[in-house]
């Protein structure tokens, strides 16, 4: 079973939450926080990139920076630009890109459900990220960020989204620079409360979409917590993380697309030859060619587009992780040709999100900086929940979810 609850959580006045609410940590560098916060005092950077507030160059993970995390999330509930609710409640959260709305509920998911597996995860996490995020918790003791997790389809939950989506929500906005709206609405009725726990709790499992870092750290803290009660405070805040769940038919998943540095030995005429052994490779041309289907592949090399599909009996069908484009590319092209084996740390390639476009792929070959790009067709939410069912992990950067959900509409305290 799903165990969640409803919490208390603290939110920025009606009128205050486009000065407050930002993008997620992880999404953008220091600099970049630096620029978009300017000289908003009330911009959640101050709290989640509090290196901000010191010169420029300041090592982010220095003590004195997680200090000033807590010592503005502080000031940010004394001034009133963070309030929190009187009772305990869910929450209602509406993202719409490019006209397609998606609906996750705001919810206290559990530490235990993490620990034992009920809340499932499809990729390795780094402990150094871990850590970092772990002291940020520590240190405001709350969640200061939602993670983004997702559920099989469920018509007793969608009745309810419906009903508070008819509603005029508590905060409507478009937001800065990827021009998505954003909207949040209270769900406090009892008999909504309950049917929500209801349900969740007959679920077997949730699984993690996006922020797999920032999961593993609010519920580390929170067993940390529960160690040093004795596990003997089973209702405590710190036995819960705030989460956003999403039905699992709507999130959109995007492409996750390579450039490459260099061909390694291959001329490019040689390097299209080889790809042959395990492709069907057909020119398309100066113009952008985007893969149509599974197991096709989008190949830019020297101001060209190849289309590339891989010849039958060059994957395992029955191996649900093997049949992933994404390990298919990585076997068959990256590894096996260019010997690049650990996506994770080899500086010859980097990763490039769908939301940019392929045009991004071909400025960055086009200028010199790559030789050569690969556009990847996206991964279903369908694949990511069978391979979490299966005790499996995804290959390294195989999944790109947007919309990103905003911070500072809503944060989960601790204590």
């Amino acid at each position: 079973m799903a165990l969640v609850r409803p919490f208390k959580g603290l939110r920025p006045p009606k009128d205050l939450v486009e000065k407050v609410e930002c993008r997620p940590y992880d999404v953008l560098t220091s600099e970049e926080a630096r620029d978009e916060a300017g000289d908003n005092e009330m911009s959640l950077y101050h709290i989640i990139r509090p290196e901000i507030d010191f010169p420029v160059g300041t090592d982010e993970h220095d003590a004195c920076v997680y200090e000033k995390a807590a010592e503005n999330f502080a000031k940010f509930q004394r001034n009133g630009w963070l309030v929190e609710d009187e009772k305990p409640m869910y929450y209602l959260y509406a993202q719409t890109m490019n006209g397609h709305t998606q609906h996750g509920i705001v919810l206290g998911a559990s530490v235990d459900d993490y620990l034992s597996g009920a809340i499932k995860k499809h990729e390795l996490t780094r402990q150094d990220k871990e850590e970092d995020r772990m002291k940020h918790v520590r240190v405001t003791n709350a969640n200061v960020e939602p993670v983004f997790l997702a559920y099989p389809d469920n018509a007793a939950l969608a009745a309810i989204i419906q009903k508070y989506a008819a509603q005029m929500p508590v905060y409507d906005f478009i937001a800065p620079i990827d021009g998505f709206r954003h909207q949040f609405w209270l769900i406090s009725e009892e008999a909504d409360i309950e049917t929500i726990t209801r349900e969740f709790a007959a679920m077997p499992s949730l699984y993690i979409a996006d922020g797999h870092h920032r999961t593993a750290a609010a519920a580390l803290v929170g067993q940390e917590k529960a160690r040093e009660h004795g596990f003997a405070q089973p209702d405590a805040e710190y036995n819960y993380f705030m989460a956003v769940c999403f039905p699992a038919s709507e999130l959109t998943i995007l492409d996750y697309n390579r450039v490459v540095k260099d061909l390694g030995s291959y001329a490019a005429a040689d390097f299209l030859e080889a790809l042959e052994a395990d492709f069907e490779v057909t020119c398309m041309g100066a113009d952008e060619y985007r893969p149509a289907q599974p197991h096709e592949f989008s190949l830019y090399l020297e101001r060209t587009w190849y289309r590339l599909r891989t010849l039958p009996g060059h994957f395992d069908e029955n191996d649900p992780v093997g049949v992933l484009d994404v390990s298919i590319s990585s076997r068959l092209i990256l590894d096996k040709l260019l010997g690049i084996k650990d996506l994770r740390r080899d500086k010859r390639i980097d990763f490039v999100g769908g939301l940019r476009g392929l045009g991004e792929l071909k400025r960055r070959c086009d200028s010199g900086e790559m030789k050569m790009a690969l556009a990847l067709y996206p991964v279903s939410m369908q694949q990511i929940m069978d391979i979490a069912d299966s005790g499996n992990i995804m290959p390294p950067k195989a999944t790109w979810f947007e919309p990103k959900l905003r911070s500072g509409l809503v944060v989960h305290k601790l204590s």
